[in-house]
């Protein structure tokens, strides 16, 4: 890697579900403490709220966030800051003959960041299948 790259974490899942469903997902208190962490969110563009979880080592298990974009069915971005690396994470829902195409971006990790980039890498993949649970539970 290049001196001073910033690296852009991405992973996709289709789900085999309408992207309104999969928006309730992202977006709806409740079932974002399903499958991610408790939380105080709202899907307002400027609202600031936490992901709460069980402290770890140094972690206080606290995420401070910011809801960036809204775009109902389509796109949700928000800032995560923890352990003093502030990137962005943005979901991206486009419907497929058969579900939704579902993308997760997480950028601005820098170059010294390798050890969050992998974290991120497993969380987010562990967060997603759960998603996918808890989307699948949906009436």
């Amino acid at each position: 890697m290049a001196t001073g790259e910033i690296r852009t974490l991405v992973i996709e899942k289709e789900f085999a579900h309408p992207p309104e469903k999969v928006w309730r997902a992202l977006t709806q208190g409740a079932l974002i403490k399903e499958w991610l962490m408790d939380n105080d969110f709202q899907p307002v563009v400027g609202h600031k709220f936490s992901f709460r979880a069980t402290p770890v080592g140094t972690w206080s298990g606290v995420i401070e966030s910011q809801v960036l974009v809204v775009e109902p069915n389509q796109k949700l971005s928000y800032s995560w800051g923890t352990l003093g690396v502030d990137t962005a994470v943005t979901w991206t829902l486009a419907a497929t003959r058969t579900g939704t195409l579902l993308r997760m971006e997480q950028s601005g990790f820098g170059p010294e960041q390798d050890a969050n980039y992998k974290g991120a890498k497993y969380g987010w993949t562990k967060f997603i299948g759960n998603m996918e649970r808890v989307v699948g539970d949906l009436q």
